[in-house]
């Protein structure tokens, strides 16, 4: 079974930064979008960012200017960099492929904490 394997979390003083990386470990078909989605104790689940398979970005404001979402189509790798990082920013971060019509895809989750 297919899975969608992220990386790159972990812990980081403000001002810093961090790149997430999500590798599927096998081919998905009729991936429409990749995104990027987060999660802190207490709060929903919130896109971060989006990137269609056209290659159009969208970002969440809250992240606008600081976070970058990119993909690698020969490694079906989606990555997420993320700067100029706040304690606000410290969650879970997911990865999710999305297919019209068929089941999506999503990561394990990785943590990304940002000390004060």
């Amino acid at each position: 079974q297919v899975q969608l394997v992220e990386s790159g979390g972990g812990l980081v003083q403000a001002g810093g930064s961090l790149r997430l990386s999500c590798a599927a470990s096998g081919s998905i078909f009729g991936v429409n979008a990749r995104a990027w989605y987060r999660q802190s104790p207490g709060k929903q689940r919130e896109l971060v960012a989006t990137i269609t398979r056209s290659g159009t970005t969208n970002y969440a404001d809250v992240v606008k200017g600081r976070f970058t979402i990119s993909r690698d189509n020969a490694k079906d790798t989606l990555y997420l960099q993320m700067d100029s990082l706040r304690p606000e920013d410290t969650a879970v971060y997911y990865c999710k492929f999305e297919r019209v019509g068929r089941l999506d895809y999503w990561g394990q989750g990785t943590q990304v904490t940002v000390s004060s």
